[in-house]
C-alpha cells in the first residue's frame, strides 16, 4: 500500500513470526535487503518505499487498531521498530478495512489507532461510501502524482514520542560547537525537538547552505553529510537517546525563510538521505516549532498574527500543512495536530519467502 509519500507491504500481525528474530528475518527477505537495489524483494531501493505495516485488532480500552511501523534499509539488515511514521500510517484504517479487521461506519469511517512504536494515538477517518474504501477523490498532497480521497489524521498525544518530552534536552534552543574528521569545527544554533519524531532543526545558512538545493545536490554533498552525521550524533546524547550511530533518528533538519508562499523552507535527512518530501510527523514537530518562542525557527518561519495556525511546511516537491491547536492559557503549548493524507491499496497476494524461513505463525 502506499501511505502518503511512503509505500511497502501490510501484513496481519498473525500472519507473521512469533519470534522477533525470525520475524525480522522474514520482513528483510520480502524487502530484499541488504541490497543496494533491492533487486531480490519487494523494497523500492529507497528508505522511502522500505518501509512496512503490521497491524491487528487491539485489546485496549477505546482503541480500535495496534500498528507497528518497521522501517527497513535498502543496504543494510537492520528493522527499526523504534520511530514512527505518519506517512504508513494513513494506510492503516484502509488495510484494516480490506482485511476485515473493522466494518465500515457509513459514508465515513473513523477508528482510534495506537502506534506500538511509541505509544501515540490517533483518530484515523477515510471515506466509505457504498461499504468499501474509496480510495479515488480529489485531494492531492505533494509528492504523490494525482489526487485521491481524503484521509484525515488527528494526533492525539505527540509530545515526546521517543524522547523524554517535547524539548529533551529542556532548551528550546542550545548553541553547540560541532568537530569531527573531514571538516573544520563550526557552531550553530539547534532545536533538539520531538512532537511526534526526533529532530534536530537548524538555519541552513548556519551550515553553509541557502535551504533551497535540491535533493540531488543535498545527497551528493559529501562534506555537508558529514557534518550532519556529526552533528546528530552529538545531539543523540543530548537528547537522552544515546548513541544514535545505527539508529534512524533524529532526523537532521535544515530550514531556511518560505519562498513559495509557505510558513518555512525544509530539507530534511532521513537521517543520511534527504528526503524527497517531508514526513509526516516530521511536519508537525517542525511546525511546532515554528510556533514556540525562542526555536532556532523564531526569525525565519511567517506564521497568522492570531489564531490557530496552520502552518504551511515547504519541501523539494511542495509543501505539508499541519493545522496546530494552541492552549489559550500557554500558547506555546500545542495541543492538537491535525493532517490530510492520501492512501491507495496498490496489490494483494502473496509474497514468497526462501525455504529456511518456514515459520510457525503468530
Amino acid at each position: 500500500m502506499r501511505g502518503g509519500t511512503s509505500r511497502g507491504p501490510f501484513f496481519l500481525e498473525s500472519d507473521l513470526p512469533l519470534e522477533v528474530p525470525q520475524r525480522d528475518r522474514v520482513l528483510l527477505a520480502v524487502m530484499g535487503s541488504p541490497d543496494r537495489r533491492q533487486i531480490d524483494g519487494l523494497g523500492g531501493a529507497n528508505p522511502l518505499t522500505s518501509k512496512v505495516g503490521i497491524v491487528r485488532q487491539s485489546s485496549t480500552a477505546g482503541v480500535d487498531l495496534d500498528f507497528l511501523f518497521a522501517q527497513l534499509q535498502p543496504d543494510k539488515d537492520t528493522v527499526d521498530t523504534t520511530p514512527n511514521c505518519g506517512n504508513m500510517l494513513a494506510a492503516v484504517l484502509p488495510f484494516a478495512i480490506e482485511r476485515g479487521l473493522l466494518a465500515v461506519q457509513g459514508d465515513t469511517t473513523t477508528a482510534r489507532v495506537l502506534t506500538l512504536n511509541t505509544g501515540m494515538q490517533c483518530d484515523i477517518t477515510v471515506q466509505t461510501q457504498g461499504g468499501r474504501v474509496r480510495y479515488t477523490g480529489e485531494a492531492r498532497i505533494d509528492g504523490v502524482p494525482g489526487t485521491s480521497a481524503p484521509i484525515t489524521i488527528n494526533f492525539l498525544d505527540t509530545a515526546g514520542s521517543v524522547c523524554s518530552g517535547l524539548l529533551p534536552t529542556g532548551q528550546v534552543k542550545d548553541h553547540l560547537t560541532v568537530a569531527g574528521a573531514g571538516f573544520e569545527p563550526f557552531e550553530l544554533d539547534v532545536t533538539c525537538i520531538d512532537n511526534g519524531m526526533p529532530l534536530v532543526i537548524f538555519k541552513a545558512s548556519d551550515v553553509g547552505r541557502t535551504g533551497y538545493e535540491s535533493v540531488a545536490e543535498l545527497n551528493a554533498d559529501t562534506e555537508l553529510k558529514m557534518r550532519l552525521e556529526a552533528l546528530r550524533i552529538q545531539t543523540g546524547h543530548l537528547m537522552g537517546l544515546g548513541d544514535v550511530s545505527s539508529k534512524n533518528y533524529p532526523k537532521m533538519t535544515l530550514i531556511a525563510p518560505p519562498r513559495a508562499g509557505g510558513s518555512i523552507a525544509t530539507r530534511s535527512f532521513i537521517p543520511h538521505v534527504c528526503h524527497d518530501a517531508i514526513g509526516v510527523l516530521a511536519a508537525v514537530t517542525v511546525g511546532t516549532a515554528c510556533v514556540l518562542k525562542g526555536s532556532v525557527c523564531e526569525g525565519v518561519a511567517l506564521l497568522p498574527q492570531a489564531g490557530d495556525p496552520t502552518v504551511s511546511v515547504e519541501h523539494p516537491t511542495g509543501e505539508f500543512s499541519v493545522a496546530l491547536g494552541l492552549d489559550p492559557a500557554n500558547p506555546q503549548n500545542v495541543t492538537k495536530a491535525a493532517l490530510l493524507r492520501t492512501a491507495r491499496l496498490i496489490m494483494k497476494g502473496e509474497v514468497m519467502l526462501p525455504t529456511s524461513l518456514i515459520y510457525q505463525k503468530a
